[in-house]
């Protein structure tokens, strides 16, 4: 059948069961979007801002584990999905992005909206095409789709120059993908499973550390049954949350700058640590050579680039991290772990007495707001963070009881991240509910798609924690910069007007006994609602590891001193 370029974009969007898009059209791309009227099938949700697609298509794949997707047309339209590529490419999130370019007889020639797409995102990208031949176009979508998808997931970019799209070919979509220099899947050696359960058997005080790819491999179960078996306490990344329910007396919560003291203790004393889908960020292991020096390291990793990269593993299981943890589980032997067990929860109970917020203050504070959202919610619901300090108290204060309930920049710490991606999120998971959750700094950055969150009808609940500043930003500057606080105060819009101008229903709240009212309210409205709270300008995320320092190097929260009112003046 012969199609045309535009129409084959679409044909192998079919074949690859993709049922949403995000993008914005341009002239670049006009063939494409011109072909859309053909394809009701595929439900177009038109994008404010570029980056806001990137990030769309990102909470999409987050939270269905398929593939997302994204267009936009040349030059600057192409440029403004950089920054959401590089967050997917971070965090491993499968994504195509299919860009306009101009004609085939302009590249090269500084034509008008003409930018070396394939150039710029080169660094930010799993792969990238430049399509200037029709004949090309099924197979770079077959493979395109292949390699977003298969082994560790990424995105992947098309740029398609504007004449291909017009031009015509027979389309025959291709029934399989034959790249010999990509190996994206490898088999756990036998020896390698026997070599690590030899040191787990041996080992007296063993640790997990669970990362994102124990939920991209689906290997929930497979994790629950080895520390279940051997008595393995789990720490888990930022991404990781939700790889166990944090609920499981096994579950220690997250480890690194921000992790809780216990758990960063727990790797400083372990005597065997086996990192499970993780790449031993900076955020996580602090200064590399202070890093669970005590531990014999074991690491389950698709990657293989990613294998001694940072941390040199005794032994590396090269592989699908849901057969390498069937073949430990598979492998070890039965143990108990009674005193290893009881130290951490020493360090965990005094944890809770000197670094965990009591939440009984006057103040409104924003763990306390985030203890309510659980509370408000019953724990079922999807939360989308921005990056800062809110980031970081959600993960300490909302209890994750499942895989995909967070949705978060780790690697990249985009701001701007949480209300675009709540709305892929929203249209993978039509039926839960879905909240985001930001700072009034990474908010304005991305405010624009409220207008998608109204035209597309989206019930999505938004929380901003608004405190002034810069949060995170004004920390450093408060611990390791003598309180100059450059650049960091934060002058924002009134937001419950601001909602009221996109048609959305919102609330203020300036005091603690408000917060529980607000969330109802929110939460039983049948619409968008934005509850804006106005909490505690210069309060601090504890514990932290310094920059530089070792992670059992922690500043602690200062001695909680409770005025008669429930100020605390330490803080």
């Amino acid at each position: 059948m012969k199609m045309t370029g535009a129409q084959i974009v679409w044909e192998a969007l079919l074949q690859e069961g993709v049922n949403v898009v995000f993008g914005m059209p341009g002239g670049a791309n006009l063939p494409i979007y011109d072909a859309l009227a053909r394809y009701p099938q595929i439900h177009h949700v038109l994008v404010r801002h570029e980056q806001g697609g990137a990030h769309m298509a990102d909470g999409y794949a987050r939270v269905s584990g398929d593939v997302g997707v994204c267009m936009a047309t040349s030059g600057p339209a192409a440029t403004n999905l950089v920054t959401g590529l590089a967050t997917a490419m971070m965090d491993s999130v499968p994504l195509v992005a299919i860009t306009g370019q101009v004609p085939t007889n302009l590249l090269g020639n500084d034509a008008f909206q003409e930018t070396d797409v394939t150039g710029v995102t080169q660094p930010v990208t799993k792969h990238n095409y430049l399509v200037t031949d029709v004949r090309e176009l099924p197979q770079v979508m077959k493979e395109a789709f292949y390699i977003a998808r298969e082994g560790r997931p990424g995105p992947v970019l098309i740029d398609i120059c504007k004449d291909v799209q017009n031009d015509s070919t027979d389309f025959i979509y291709p029934e399989e993908v034959i790249l010999p220099g990509y190996k994206p899947w490898y088999g756990v050696e036998e020896e390698d499973v026997k070599r690590a359960a030899q040191l787990i058997d041996r080992a007296q005080k063993p640790l997990i550390l669970a990362g994102h790819g124990v939920q991209m491999g689906q290997a929930l179960e497979e994790l629950r049954r080895l520390i279940e078996k051997a008595e393995i306490p789990v720490t888990t990344t930022l991404l990781g949350l939700g790889d166990i329910p944090e609920t499981h007396p096994l579950a220690l919560g997250m480890c690194g700058m921000h992790g809780e003291a216990h758990t960063n203790l727990a790797i400083q004393a372990c005597d065997v640590l086996i990192a499970v889908g993780m790449r031993f960020d900076d955020r996580v292991t602090g200064k590399l050579s202070e890093f669970a020096p005590k531990a014999k390291i074991i690491h389950l990793e698709m990657d293989p680039a990613e294998v001694g990269k940072n941390v040199r593993p005794d032994v590396a299981l090269i592989g699908d991290c849901k057969q390498s943890l069937q073949a430990l589980a598979d492998s070890v032997q039965p143990a108990r772990h009674l005193s290893w067990l009881a130290e951490i929860r020493s360090w965990r109970d005094d944890g809770q007495e000197r670094d965990i917020l009591g939440l009984e203050v006057d103040e409104l504070i924003p763990p306390f707001v985030m203890r309510q959202l659980w509370h408000s919610t019953g724990g079922q619901t999807i939360v989308v963070t921005d990056v800062g300090q809110h980031q970081m108290w959600e993960a300490q204060y909302f209890v994750h009881e499942r895989p995909r309930q967070l949705l978060t920049s780790g690697g990249l710490g985009t701001m701007g991240f949480a209300l675009p991606a709540a709305i892929g999120a929203q249209f993978a998971a039509p039926h839960d509910r879905v909240w985001a959750v930001a700072g009034d700094g990474g908010f304005q950055m991305t405010l624009q798609e409220l207008a998608v969150v109204v035209q597309e009808k989206l019930p999505i609940k938004i929380a901003i924690i608004n405190n002034g500043f810069l949060g995170m930003v004004r920390q450093w500057q408060q611990l390791f910069y003598e309180k100059r606080y450059t650049g960091t105060p934060m002058l924002s819009p009134d937001f419950v007007k601001l909602a009221e101008a996109y048609g959305i229903a919102g609330r203020r709240v300036t005091h603690k006994a408000d917060v529980a009212d607000a969330f109802a309210a929110a939460n039983a409205h049948e619409g968008p609602f934005l509850i804006d709270f106005r909490v505690k300008e210069e309060l601090n995320v504890y514990p932290m590891v310094a920059p530089g320092a070792g992670v059992g190097e922690l500043i602690r929260r200062p001695k909680i001193v409770q005025g008669p009112s429930g100020v605390n003046p330490a803080w």
